[in-house]
Formats: C-alpha cells, sequence, structure tokens
C-alpha cells in the first residue's frame, strides 16, 4: 500500500498501525509512505506501482481541504492510472452554504463522532487525544472557516460521486463479501452496539445511533 499525506511523520505513524492490524488479521503488508498531497503527484514513480498487480485507489473525500490539494488534478491522476477498482468513502456532513448551515450541521456531526469516541477511550486516553486534536479540530476549523470549500485556494469538487460519472466510473454493488467483513471488523471493536452498518443502493453506511457518518461506494472504469 502506498498513503499519500502532507507529513511524513503522521504516514509513518499511520503504516505502523496499518503494519499491526494486518498482523492481527494474518495478512503481509507493505507499506509506503509519500509526503505529497494526492491532488499534486506529478511523479507517479513515487507511488511505486508494480508491474502486472492490479491498481486499487481508496479515496476519503473528507473536511481537510488542505490535506489532499485539486480536486480536478486528482480527477486526471485517477484517469492516468485506470485503476481496477476505486473506494470512495465520503463524510456525511455538508461542506457548503452559509456559516450558519455549516455551522448547525458540523454540531450534529461532530458531537455524534465524539460521543462515540467518548463511548470506548477514555478522556486522558492518548490515542484519543491525537484523534481529537490532531484530526477532528483541523476538519472542523476546515469546515467553518469563512468562505466554504474555496478558502483552501485549490478547485473542489461539489460531488466526486458525479465527477466520476462524467469521466467514466461507475458504480459497483458491495459484494456480500465485502458487507460481511466490514461487519467482522466493526465487531473487532467492541462494544459495537452504538455503531450501525446499513447497506442500500449498492453503498455502505457507518452510523453511530441514528447518525450516518461515512457512506462507502466503490467504482470501476468503463474504459480499461
Amino acid at each position: 500500500m502506498t498513503g499519500l499525506g502532507s507529513s511524513m511523520e503522521l504516514l509513518v505513524e499511520t503504516g505502523k498501525h496499518l503494519s499491526n492490524f494486518a498482523r492481527r488479521l494474518g495478512m503481509y503488508f507493505e507499506f509506503n509512505p509519500v509526503d505529497k498531497k494526492f491532488g499534486n503527484i506529478v511523479d507517479i514513480s513515487r507511488l511505486k506501482i508494480r508491474r502486472g498487480e492490479a491498481l486499487a485507489v481508496h479515496w476519503l473525500q473528507h473536511s481537510l481541504y488542505d490535506a489532499t490539494g485539486p480536486d480536478w488534478n486528482t480527477m486526471r491522476l485517477l484517469n492516468g492510472l485506470g485503476p481496477k477498482i476505486i473506494t470512495l468513502v465520503e463524510q456525511e456532513i455538508a461542506h457548503e452554504g452559509s456559516f450558519l448551515d455549516r455551522f448547525a450541521s458540523s454540531l450534529h456531526y461532530y458531537s455524534t463522532i465524539f460521543d462515540s469516541l467518548g463511548a470506548f477511550l477514555p478522556v486522558d486516553d492518548p490515542t484519543r487525544y491525537q484523534v481529537e486534536h490532531c484530526l477532528l479540530q483541523r476538519e472542523i476549523n476546515n469546515v467553518l472557516a469563512v468562505g466554504g470549500p474555496a478558502r483552501s485556494g485549490e478547485d473542489k469538487f461539489r460531488l466526486w460521486r458525479s465527477e466520476l460519472l462524467k469521466t467514466g466510473f461507475v458504480p459497483i454493488p458491495m459484494s456480500t463479501n465485502s458487507v460481511a467483513q466490514a461487519q467482522l471488523i466493526l465487531n473487532m471493536f467492541p462494544p459495537a452496539h452504538g455503531y450501525s452498518l446499513v447497506q442500500g443502493d449498492g453503498m455502505l453506511r457507518l452510523g453511530w445511533k441514528e447518525t450516518s457518518l461515512y457512506t462507502a461506494s466503490a467504482w470501476t472504469s468503463l474504459y480499461p
């Protein structure tokens, strides 16, 4: 796996967590950190794509506008790479509209996120502190900043699913095996009664106590 981001330190730490998780599943795992925004990649050799291997891209469309680079360049790169599959994960939160609209939406969304963390991790847990102060704080700042998504100075799509359709990608339904694996992973973090996993329209939605948090969908190219 190749991971991209603006901080090598965070990428290395992410690689360690993923390696530990893969070890728990009994999987061989190799991680290649690249301290570059995906939308700013020019030299694709840094991605270490191996000839003959199927390429999959996981794209998390979240509130960290400053971590991903221009969306149009990301789409150009995706088309150039021609992956066999793209998994797209989107946060269920409004990034547009007036400040009041964004404030109300983010208040409800992030209150739910904090509730879910608080149900499983004590206040002084170092992992919880990292998530809240290094990730969620930045996301909230991005959502609430005056000017909406354009504040980053980088072009952002209104809806990634629409853009994928325009450029020759089509959605494919999540397989029964994928749903079972997602549920298995969710059950690895007991108690899991607060979380819900709902399948519909070929997508998976992760929620916490009636509030939808993330939607995952899978895509493939019409022109392999």
